[in-house]
């Protein structure tokens, strides 16, 4: 397409060169001072990240990129020697500032050292591409911004900016493009990585299209944040089986900190950044965000099959899983993520006294290491009293599938 609207400015120019006895000496340099914003305007529009950095990105790491100019092939000039990209680290000030400019200025000064971010923009006859890949990138150190209040650095957002100077055929005018990835948290040890997740989940799926750099709503509504939760497990577990209405309710009482409100109270909610990612859950020692985050990372390692087949209720208080369990025979379970520990999934079932009493008993959460062990399904098999699964399957109909055969093997 960026071919094709520089074949008709083309063709457009060549009409007005004709034409230019008859349009004037006052018209003419108007005419063609507008044709050089317009292809100046397509030419840089055309140079784009193809490969985005990783946008959570650890120092002394190694890491790929690519970046393409749609217009290379038909407007670069063959020059002995290649055009060449770079990559710099820009803070998020810097960014805004090239913004404000609409990337007219060049970068005063990279904020963080990059290795290896010199690249030849070259053309594949073949494909008809013109790319730079950048193939072994390592972020040496970071320079930290002064940061705003309470700010965390895993809240803080850099990008990568690649730029490159080229001379455009016919006309041999020199444009200078530049293009900024998407915003990048850069950690320096891996127990950032669950902090700096957040931000860039938050920035990717509340941002506006056309931003300041990198401006993103402080809060927003309940609704589109359990879009933005189902979406992210659902391509997190590989499954297409996303969350249900009532795992959305439990989600909100636990966010929000309210167990009195109905379903439809909280759809008219807003959940604000601090509630996902700051403030610690009441009576906890981790944030909304690190404990589903956790709940991801359990499910993608060692529940995805059980999830997908429907076997775990999981999103779910431990008050109501009394509430259903304490009518149920002797032996009935269901299985909830656990709310005090970080990644761990517990089997609520109730025992029946001889006077017919019912209590609610949880059994020690387990977590990705204990299941590494000894898979789930297993372990609902050696426990003699778990018999029926919620509300009323037999134990062995259930999860038979995902008994191993004794002792073998990880699932």
């Amino acid at each position: 397409r960026c071919e094709n609207l520089v074949e008709v400015y083309f063709q457009l120019q060549q009409q007005v060169m004709a034409a230019s006895a008859e349009l004037g000496p006052a018209l003419l340099p108007q005419l063609l001072e507008r044709f050089n914003e317009v292809l100046s305007s397509l030419v840089k529009s055309s140079f784009l990240v193809e490969k985005q950095p990783p946008q959570v990105l650890k120092t002394q790491t190694k890491f790929q990129a690519s970046v393409r100019f749609l217009l290379g092939p038909r407007l670069l000039k063959a020059t002995p020697k290649p055009y060449v990209v770079r990559a710099d680290m820009v803070t998020e000030k810097q960014a805004r500032e090239l913004e404000l400019s609409n990337y007219s200025n060049t970068l005063s000064e990279s904020t963080g050292e990059i290795m290896h971010n010199t690249v030849a923009l070259e053309t594949n006859p073949t494909s008809g591409t013109c790319c730079a890949n950048f193939k072994n990138v390592l972020l040496k150190k970071i320079k930290r911004c002064e940061r705003k209040g309470s700010e965390s650095v895993t809240e803080e957002k850099c990008a990568v900016l690649f730029s490159t100077n080229v001379a455009l055929t016919p006309s041999n005018v020199s444009v200078h493009l530049q293009v900024l990835s998407l915003p990048i948290v850069v950690i320096v040890h891996g127990n950032q990585d669950n902090n700096a997740k957040a931000t860039v989940l938050w920035d990717n799926a509340f941002s506006e299209i056309d931003r300041v750099p990198f401006v993103v709503a402080e809060r927003v509504p309940w609704e589109k944040m359990c879009d933005t939760l189902n979406l992210k497990f659902m391509a997190e577990v590989q499954t297409t089986k996303g969350l249900l209405k009532e795992h959305y309710f439990f989600l909100a009482q636990k966010i929000f900190n309210d167990h009195s409100a109905r379903l439809e109270d909280f759809q008219s909610r807003h959940v604000s950044w601090a509630q996902f990612n700051k403030e610690i859950l009441p009576g906890r020692g981790f944030t909304f965000w690190q404990w589903f985050d956790g709940v991801l990372d359990l499910t993608k390692r060692c529940l995805k099959s059980y999830w997908s087949d429907r076997l775990i209720v999981g999103f779910i208080s431990k008050q109501y899983v009394c509430k259903l369990l304490s009518a149920e025979p002797d032996g009935t379970f269901l299985l909830r993520f656990s709310d005090s520990e970080i990644g761990g999934v517990t089997i609520a079932y109730v025992i029946r006294g001889k006077d017919g009493s019912s209590q609610v008993e949880n059994i020690q959460p387990f977590s990705a290491k204990d299941l590494s062990i000894r898979s789930l399904g297993d372990r609902i098999r050696d426990l003699g009293q778990l018999r029926n699964l919620y509300p009323n399957i037999p134990k062995d109909q259930a999860f038979g599938s995902h008994y191993n055969s004794e002792w073998g093997g990880v699932q």
